[in-house]
């Protein structure tokens, strides 16, 4: 169990830390005081500090330098109603992992904390191997989507929600397989939902399930993805195209870890993991009110940006050999030589499909 230390000269909010993180299985120690705070620092180990930057005696920037000293490994959160590019700046360069704006909702400090644990996790891992070209289906070894194996691998077996984002076609269902595939719920079910494939009255039915006489055509009861994914991975595909409405009822099923039918009273719990997807800037869907906020932050834990093709480099042509080779036999062909200006034509086309339109080109021209 992580240990956090929260200091704020402030006791009520100390109390309000206190109650959120207790629901996150830590340890949670608080002081009021900054100087007790380092001395505190200098003889025990915390895996994170929350620290209030504006305090009497001594700020958070000092509690931050002097804490990282004596626990290098530790991860840092600064806490303050006041940010400024000059003062996040300088805690970046002490090293702090990050900071939360006062006031912040529940859902803002668990993500925050949910981060920066990650965070310090990954700064002791190793990356993924510079010869890696092909991992759980995906094909690429240039340096952006080694960033995206290594971030998997990190955290499949760190079983929080995840946030998979990038435009159209770039492959970020096998992203979401990936994460299920190399994590604790490998021998669980994978489920995969397209939030935008269906009405909404229907897609409410196929993710929470109905009772028999719920709605007329509901002949009988039955269970919804959430329910049959419980021990595995839903796996919700666009997800900024769902209504206020459904987001609703997600991110209630997202916080209690139970669902209710349409038409039932009982609560059904349910143990699942949540790869959300989209191809949207979901940081603009949140700001224009189209995607709640709250549920934004309860996705977000984990966020990870899946490169497009055409930032790819030399994974362009490499992809396309690879595509010919596999696809070939299929259509009874053999590819012999690659001229050089289908080379130089390949790299040069700006791939709005993404991997998915390649695969298609490939396939079109054998």
């Amino acid at each position: 169990m992580d240990r956090v230390l929260v200091v704020d000269d402030e006791k009520e909010m100390l109390d309000v830390c206190r109650d959120i993180l207790r629901s996150m299985n830590v340890d949670v120690v608080t002081e009021s005081n900054p100087l007790h705070a380092i001395a505190r620092l200098e003889s025990e180990r915390f895996d994170l500090a929350i620290v209030d930057i504006r305090m009497p005696e001594a700020d958070g920037l000092e509690v931050l330098r002097q804490g990282r000293s004596a626990n290098p490994d530790m991860a840092v959160l600064l806490m303050t109603a006041f940010p400024t590019d000059a003062t996040i700046e300088r805690s970046v360069m002490l090293g702090a992992t990050g900071y939360v704006t006062k006031p912040f909702s529940p859902e803002q400090l668990r993500a925050a904390v949910a981060r920066a644990r990650l965070d310090r996790r990954l700064r002791f891992t190793s990356q993924i191997p510079e010869n890696t070209r092909c991992y759980e289906g995906m094909f690429g070894s240039c340096e952006e989507m080694r960033k995206v194996y290594s971030l998997i691998e990190q955290v499949a077996s760190a079983d929080v929600d995840v946030l998979v984002t990038g435009e159209s076609g770039v492959g970020k269902e096998l992203v979401a397989r990936a994460l299920h595939n190399r994590g604790a719920r490998a021998r669980g079910r994978f489920f995969p939902v397209d939030c935008g494939a269906s009405p909404e009255n229907l897609l409410e039915s196929e993710l929470f399930g109905h009772e028999k006489g719920a709605y007329t055509g509901a002949v009988a009861s039955s269970r919804g993805l959430v329910e049959f994914a419980h021990k595995g991975t839903l796996f919700l595909d666009e997800v900024a195209e769902l209504s206020l409405a459904l987001q609703v009822k997600l991110l209630r099923m997202l916080q209690e870890r139970c669902v209710k039918r349409i038409g039932g009273t009982d609560f059904v719990e349910v143990d699942i993991r949540v790869v959300a997807a989209t191809h949207r800037h979901i940081d603009r869907e949140v700001a224009e009110g189209r995607f709640r906020e709250d549920l934004y932050y309860r996705l977000n834990v984990v966020r990870i940006e899946v490169p497009p093709l055409r930032e790819r480099g030399k994974d362009v042509f490499g992809l396309f050999e690879h595509f010919l080779a596999r696809e070939a036999p299929r259509f009874g062909r053999t590819i012999r030589e690659i001229e050089p200006a289908v080379r130089e034509a390949l790299e040069k086309y700006p791939w709005p499909g993404n991997v998915r339109e390649m695969l298609n080109v490939v396939r079109r021209i054998l």
